[in-house]
């Protein structure tokens, strides 16, 4: 199986996109592995710090190993937005595929020194993984770590909350059309200079996009602004908070130069209603297992969707 920088790689030469999606319970895991199966797609499965207290930390990371190995699939996790060098060496440590660090928001320099640390640990923790001290008596990797441990970082701030949202908060300024203002994006000349700085492996810019989905009006993405910070470095882009984004806007946003594209909320709102209506049709019903697998398949439809528009299957 190839590693997780070279799926990556080879969606961008592509034209094409790695699906990254949020869990927060084995039930969306499952609908998850279940459509990227179907596609025969890579995908990576998100946990924020939310996310992964409730999961645990060290039981997410398990899940997820077992799955690539026993399904043999490309199935990788990352500790999604992560706020402190503690969380982001626990994420490491603990055996995760790759980890965002965020710092977003904040003053740029700032950014750059969290990241860096980041950065760093994730390279002494590679080189320590390469010189085999993580393996077995039998020259094996026994728990099954990633070899290369991949640092992401967020530049612009563009909301935290994956959940729905009456409209867009009020820090965040827009312009007449009701989008988030060219004064608020991410500019070709920072994403340059952040990667080179820090070293990343990948960023994640603010390009018109929002964590969560605006009730009213969602705000479109700029997707010039994508291509001009594409153009600007050899990291590869991540999309945030695509959640309320059209299908045919994502298409354009993977087309300009987007290697990632992150979704929760739409997958939070699915399983929500799924369990809501499966409940309200079986209200004698006490089995997990069976309340709960109209979630599970209203999660996978929802990744099959965006996974055929990133990888271009029809």
């Amino acid at each position: 199986m190839k590693t997780l920088r070279q799926y990556i790689q080879e969606a961008r030469e592509n034209g094409a996109a790695i699906g990254h999606f949020n869990i927060s319970n084995v039930e969306a895991l499952n609908g998850i592995v279940k459509a990227a199966r179907k596609l025969n797609v890579p995908v990576v499965i998100g946990v924020s710090e939310g996310e992964r207290d409730f999961i645990g930390v060290s039981q997410v990371s398990a899940l997820v190993r077992s799955l690539r190995q026993k399904l043999n699939h490309p199935i990788f996790l990352n500790a999604d937005h992560t706020y402190s060098f503690e969380r982001v060496k626990e994420a490491i440590d603990a055996g995760f595929d790759m980890v965002i660090t965020d710092h977003a928001g904040t003053d740029i320099q700032a950014n750059i020194d969290f990241t860096r640390q980041a950065v760093q640990y994730a390279k002494e923790v590679n080189e320590k993984r390469a010189n085999g001290l993580d393996v077995d008596v039998t020259g094996k990797n026994s728990l099954g770590f990633p070899t290369e441990v991949l640092v992401e970082a967020e530049i612009g701030y563009i909301g935290k909350s994956s959940k729905v949202l009456d409209g867009v908060p009020t820090e965040i300024p827009l312009d007449e059309n009701g989008n988030i203002a060219l004064s608020a994006l991410t500019t070709a000349e920072d994403a340059s200079t952040f990667v080179r700085e820090t070293g990343i492996d990948l960023l994640a810019p603010a390009v018109g996009n929002i964590h969560g989905i605006v009730k009213n009006a969602q705000p479109k993405l700029n997707i010039a602004r994508i291509a001009e910070i594409a153009a600007s470095t050899d990291a590869p882009l991540v999309l945030h908070g695509a959640s309320g984004i059209g299908n045919t806007e994502l298409a354009a946003a993977v087309e300009a130069g987007i290697s990632m594209v992150h979704y929760n909320t739409e997958l939070r709102v699915a399983y929500r209603d799924a369990l809501r209506d499966s409940l309200a049709q079986n209200p004698n019903e006490v089995a997990p297992y069976k309340f709960l697998a109209s979630s599970v398949e209203a999660v996978e439809k929802v990744v099959e969707e965006k996974l055929r528009i990133m990888n271009k299957i029809k």
